[in-house]
């Protein structure tokens, strides 16, 4: 009974915990994070509380990390592609407007200086401007002041209340002073100027009941335009910055139909098909061919040849691809040097696009042959020794034993793993990153774009580098990214149980 009372109470608490939590991101104007905050832990609590959900205990934290981690950021970058979110339109409406409408000038000519002045826990202002004096009440800083500090007058021959304090405990009280309205005797307003003044603050807008702007100096008009997502006038001028709103399927549109866009988009989604593609038959090719190799018995030092050829997958990829990026430098690289030296010439590796590509291939193959031959390996070692000794009786050949023994009983447990392979160079980002960067570039295009980008490099150039942060069109190319490559998956997955 006591147990079942701690129970209850346990629960009671965390729920309280949840609802405040709630309300919280409620409060904050974050009505989405509520909810989803509300229904996970409210889904904890019943699976953790309830005593019919003992095998969903178990199954709880790996469904709801997979929601956190997987289904979450991809229904987030999902939404983001169907809006215009990018550097110029970070903010939602309401917090443009606010932003806009906190703009304006001090009056420089009407400036206080002010001292800060210590009373026990409490603080006295004190500004000054030629003759004239005004004093503040007590504050306590500590406390948010909402309404406007009344000042009044103090005569120029009197005292100050206490010795100033010095600017590094001005520094310190800065939050709270900046957030202070001061009000002189005459009603003069007064804002948070500087370190050392106040002064009145003029806005440059005024908002309008409509959720317009007026300018007030100008009287200028600027309706919120929600199909561009900008603060405009009549004439289409705009102010920034702008806003975030709802484009539809406009990102989408443009990868298809813009012909501009079209061009490098398709060209890049090529290269990233035969890159991986390529890349896994390779280190395919290399890998089961070395395994084959070190399976032979008669071989010496096999122990030794194998830690030799799996160190190329023991380094550190990044390290490698630094390595690598230094041998193929064109003017003091090894591999040129040898080039020059056997052959007479030196390939530009980095400018010319085949010769870049050619060499991603290398340095990818490279770097992936190593997983395939210890995969490979294993998969030979658990092949019957039988059905090698009946070939040896029938007189079978090696390439005979290889094409009709080993090849078809390590294929079909290979497949998967060389599907998760494909996978893995469709979005390996930190190849192309640390090699190339992406270059050399298309000319003539309207976002950047390199003949050596796959689709996900291309991405991260259009959402972080050089074509304005454009996270919305960023978006809606990760999500086709990740329709494309799930649904390469299936199908690589569909032909293969058809071949079982």
């Amino acid at each position: 009974m006591q147990r079942r009372i701690i129970k209850s109470l346990v629960v009671g608490l965390l729920t309280l915990v949840l609802l405040w939590l709630a309300f919280s991101m409620l409060a904050a104007g974050q009505p989405m994070w509520a909810v989803g905050v509300l229904a996970l832990g409210g889904s904890a609590l019943y699976v953790y509380a309830s005593a019919r959900t003992l095998a969903g205990r178990y199954l709880f934290p790996g469904v709801a990390g997979m929601l956190l981690f997987v289904a979450f950021p991809l229904l987030y970058t999902m939404q983001i592609g169907f809006t215009n979110y990018s550097s110029t339109h970070l903010l939602t409406e309401a917090r443009s407007r606010a932003y806009l409408l906190e703009q304006g000038r001090f009056d420089e000519a009407k400036t206080y200086d002010y001292t800060l002045h210590s009373e026990g826990e409490a603080f006295r202002l004190l500004l000054q401007q030629r003759e004239q004096r005004f004093i503040s009440q007590p504050l306590t800083l500590k406390v948010s002041i909402d309404k406007p500090v009344a000042l009044q007058p103090l005569a120029a021959d009197a005292p100050s209340p206490s010795a100033a304090l010095p600017l590094r405990e001005l520094l310190r009280q800065r939050d709270a002073l900046m957030a202070l309205k001061l009000t002189l005797p005459d009603g003069t307003l007064l804002h948070y100027a500087g370190v050392r003044e106040f002064a009145p603050f003029h806005p440059q807008w005024q908002a309008g009941s409509d959720g317009s702007l007026s300018e007030r100096a100008a009287g200028n008009v600027y309706r919120p335009n929600r199909d561009t997502g900008f603060f405009e006038d009549g004439a289409g001028n705009r102010l920034q910055p702008g806003f975030q709103v709802g484009v539809g399927f406009s990102n989408y549109t443009r990868m298809l139909l813009d012909a501009d866009f079209r061009g490098p988009f398709v060209s890049i989604f090529i290269w990233t098909v035969m890159l991986a593609g390529l890349t896994v038959l390779f280190t395919t090719l290399i890998g089961m061919t070395l395994a084959v190799l070190l399976n032979w018995e008669a071989l010496r030092f096999r122990t030794l040849y194998r830690t030799l050829l799996f160190l190329p997958y023991a380094i550190p990829g990044f390290i490698s691809i630094l390595v690598f990026k230094g041998l193929f430098n064109q003017n003091f690289g090894e591999i040129n040097a040898i080039l020059d030296a056997v052959f007479g010439i030196r390939p530009d590796w980095f400018a010319d696009p085949l010769l870049a590509r050619t060499m991603i291939l290398i340095v990818n193959t490279w770097l992936g042959y190593p997983y395939i031959m210890v995969l490979c390996t294993g998969l030979i070692k658990s092949i019957p020794a039988d059905l090698y000794e009946a070939s040896a009786i029938a007189g079978a050949k090696p390439l005979t034993n290889f094409f009709r023994i080993t090849a078809p009983l390590i294929v079909r447990p290979l497949t998967p793993l060389l599907i998760s392979a494909f996978a893995f160079n469709f979005n390996n980002f930190v190849l192309i990153a640390l090699l190339t960067d992406g270059r050399p570039d298309y000319l003539n295009t309207k976002l950047p774009a390199g003949t050596t980008d796959i689709l996900v490099s291309y991405t991260y150039r259009i959402a972080f580098t050089d074509a304005g942060a454009n996270f919305g069109l960023a978006a809606a190319i990760s999500t086709l990214i990740f329709f494309m490559v799930a649904l390469m998956s299936l199908l690589n997955l569909k032909l293969t149980k058809s071949k079982d």
